[in-house]
């Protein structure tokens, strides 16, 4: 399917508008549907005809991203389709005032599920490239790995000063393939992730990041971007986070200069602990550079060099742990990403899309 998410707008500017069965196919308004068009729309309203209608022009709608919504849904409809089409909750939010920001979160969680209905792919080998000083967070960490649907996964662990006695029981407890390598502390931490990744046997490696938190569909939504644009890396916007000292989560939209950062872009940058790229083009550029720092930024130079394309999905399923900067190779203070913060929450208020107890 050609249509894609590409272009979708965060912030919509208009309210709904009505999408009916015209003489020929789907019309909104009268018109047939122009997906760019289409984007400064809060979304579609769907009056159903009287009889059964092919499907296909709605689906490609939903495949563009463009939130969909009906008051009900008739019987011929798909039960999976009927039942997101008819699930109303995002539109209970406000459009406007105070509450605009999050009004525009649900509609893109609705947009996202809509997205995955009407792209279905089939589920790729992943090999899980993490590299730690922490062995009290490999536990978790392979937890939520363990939760990832819609793929085949495999773990590569890059054991950074870390004996594998120290972290054997979370390993054993790990109902994936794991394997490891161990490097001294001394070793910079880019040739760590390289070592791991060269044990890897899936047709695609994905960064792991010890200490942030994954959706259940993080891997899955990746290889669906990489799919639907053909890209050649693919990783999440920055979105999330939870500021650990303050117990605080932030949600960030723009850049601290003030300019946009959407998502469903092809860009330079994405969250680097959500890099995806798959095996042949991540040898082709090089692997990761043998840096103790700046790993991500410095592949995701690297790609560009080797004219790889870049594709930044959207950041629903993943959020970035921070505690104090020196805790961390990315090191901002905690008063940069309050600043930025377009959404504050006390304690641990991710999306619903990652479906967190």
């Amino acid at each position: 399917m050609s249509v894609t998410p590409c272009g979708f707008t965060r912030t919509p500017e208009k309210g709904l508008a009505r999408l009916h069965w015209g003489d020929t196919g789907w019309a909104v308004e009268g018109q047939p549907p122009d997906v760019p068009a289409l984007r400064p729309l809060r979304g579609l309203e769907i009056e159903w005809p009287d009889g059964r209608v092919p499907l296909d022009g709605l689906l490609g709608l939903a495949a563009a991203g463009v939130p969909l919504t009906a008051e009900n849904a008739p019987p011929w409809v798909p039960g999976d389709l009927a039942a997101l089409l008819t699930d109303r909750e995002w539109l209970d939010h406000a459009a406007d005032g105070t509450a605009r920001s999050l009004g525009d979160l649900r509609r893109e969680e609705h947009s996202v599920r809509l997205r995955r209905l009407a792209h279905p792919v089939a589920a790729p080998q992943v090999s899980i490239v993490m590299a730690t000083k922490r062995p009290a967070l490999v536990g978790q960490a392979l937890a939520q790995m363990e939760r990832q649907r819609d793929v085949r996964a495999e773990v590569l662990l890059g054991l950074h000063g870390v004996r594998h006695d120290e972290v054997r029981d979370a390993v054993a407890a790990c109902s994936l393939p794991v394997r490891w390598v161990e490097a001294q502390s001394s070793v910079p931490f880019g040739e760590v992730l390289n070592q791991a990744a060269g044990l890897a046997s899936g047709d695609h490696l994905a960064k792991w990041d010890d200490d942030d938190w994954y959706g259940p569909r993080h891997l899955a939504d990746l290889f669906m971007a990489m799919s639907y644009t053909g890209a050649d890396v693919v990783g999440t916007t920055a979105e999330f986070f939870y500021l650990e000292p303050l117990q605080a989560t932030v949600r960030r939209t723009t850049f601290a200069s003030g300019a946009s950062y959407p998502s469903e872009v092809f860009a330079d940058h994405v969250a680097g602990g959500t890099i995806m790229v798959s095996r042949a083009k991540f040898h082709e550029i090089g692997g990761f550079p043998g840096l103790p720092r700046a790993v991500d930024l410095e592949f995701l130079k690297a790609a560009q060099k080797a004219d790889a394309r870049v594709y930044r999905t959207h950041g629903l399923g993943y959020v970035l742990r921070r505690g104090l900067s020196a805790d961390h190779t990315w090191q901002l203070p905690l008063s940069h990403f309050l600043k930025v913060a377009v959404n504050q929450w006390r304690g641990f208020r991710p999306s619903l899309l990652m479906e967190a107890a």
